[in-house]
């Protein structure tokens, strides 16, 4: 996927929610997603199953209401899978450049 956002999706929730509440909407997911892939990691470590599944369930619900489609699916894969998806030390470093990707481009959209 070439673009980190839907821009339909996004489009819409600005349509449906306006401009400004769609900045306090963005302004909160930059703040609560960088917490929620720190939940993920100290939960892998931690061997604590059920915080992981919640971590994973929060950045999947909150991505989709953006239209970053793509992390989302790569949180919803974390979610199903479960810590044994997690063993790979590669599997959250993918999902934290993926929000980045999707925070750069929410950013640009949620400015222009």
């Amino acid at each position: 996927m070439s673009n980190a956002i839907d821009g339909t999706v996004f489009a819409e929730l600005q349509d449906t929610a306006g401009a400004d509440f769609v900045q306090e909407l963005l302004q909160t997911f930059f703040e609560e997603a960088p917490v929620m892939l720190s939940e993920l990691r100290e939960a892998r470590e931690a061997g604590d199953a059920e915080a992981f599944r919640r971590a994973a369930h929060s950045l999947k619900s909150n991505s989709l209401t953006f239209g970053a489609s793509g992390l989302a699916e790569m949180a919803r894969e974390l979610e199903l899978a479960g810590l044994p998806a997690a063993t790979s030390p590669d599997a959250l470093a993918t999902l934290q450049a993926e929000y980045e990707r999707a925070a750069a481009a929410l950013a640009a959209l949620g400015h222009g």
